[in-house]
């Protein structure tokens, strides 16, 4: 439990906000589209067309998706855990990040989202958001799109990647999504399969300038995070106040002691000035 400890210990230091009244607080400068980047013009990244998605303010708030907003104080919380995320990763040059959480309804998703889009706010960084929560695939609903494609058929050869990739903006930032269309069946397997690997070699090679945060399904729900972990270069664990165990926290431990985990997001504590917290 020494690392989830220290984890712990960190994270007491910085909330970020879970839940509560999300007001809209749209600054107006950042309303227009202007001054996009298109995909095609980076680097070394994938040049077929992309399917474009402009997000809507009014719809990811009531989702709990506020990271895009910097007018919002509560977005503060996840830039202090997103600049605590990238100063653990960037030493080391790891690239992939696993979100995940020891059962349901701890906020992962949510958390994942927020990320991703605080990331996306800062000058030269990008992201890519990947829905690897197989069974109960949530990123793209969380942000409003709507996907011909995703995850699976790439897996299953039936599209590329580029066809499954979704170039997500609001305001003058933009990010990639890579999201999972249906529930599946056979994550697992599909988790642990050639396929999965050379896809993950793929963005690894097309996307190396972002760091690539994968929403990864609960951890004790099935076998999928540990399959994966061999190939992901950090976890942050979120748990949730009156949802989680200590024995659940402990069961993901033991599941993670091979792993780096850089943060455990503790959700749903209560502040002393507002309902909830993300710690």
């Amino acid at each position: 439990m020494e690392q989830i400890r220290q984890a712990v210990e960190r994270a007491k230091a910085t909330p970020a906000e879970a839940e509560g009244g999300f007001g809209r607080n749209v600054p107006q400068q950042l309303q227009g589209t202007g001054g996009r980047s298109r995909l095609s013009a980076r680097t070394n990244e994938l040049r077929s067309p992309i399917q474009d998605a402009e997000l809507d303010w009014g719809y990811l708030e009531t989702r709990r998706i506020i990271a895009h907003n910097p007018a919002d104080p509560r977005t503060k919380s996840f830039d202090m855990l997103r600049t605590q995320v990238l100063q653990s990763m960037n030493p080391k040059n790891w690239q992939f990040l696993a979100v995940t959480s020891p059962t349901a309804g701890c906020g992962k998703t949510v958390t994942a989202v927020n990320l991703a889009l605080s990331i996306a706010r800062q000058p030269e960084r990008s992201v890519l958001l990947v829905d690897l929560d197989l069974q109960k695939p949530q990123v793209a609903s969380c942000l409003g799109i709507e996907c011909d494609c995703g995850v699976q058929n790439v897996l299953e050869g039936r599209a590329t990647l580029a066809d499954a990739l979704v170039d997500a903006h609001i305001g003058n930032h933009e990010f990639l999504v890579l999201p999972t269309k249906s529930p599946v069946i056979g994550s697992s397997e599909w988790i642990a399969s050639r396929a999965m690997s050379t896809l993950l070699q793929n963005i690894k090679r097309d996307f190396a300038s972002r760091t690539v945060i994968f929403d990864m399904p609960p951890m004790l729900a099935s076998d999928d995070v540990i399959a994966l972990l061999p190939q992901i270069d950090c976890v942050l664990l979120v748990a949730a106040v009156g949802t989680s165990t200590v024995s659940e926290i402990k069961e993901c431990n033991k599941h993670l002691q091979s792993a780096e985990v850089i943060r455990l997001v503790l959700n749903k504590a209560a502040g002393p000035t507002t309902k909830y917290y993300y710690y």
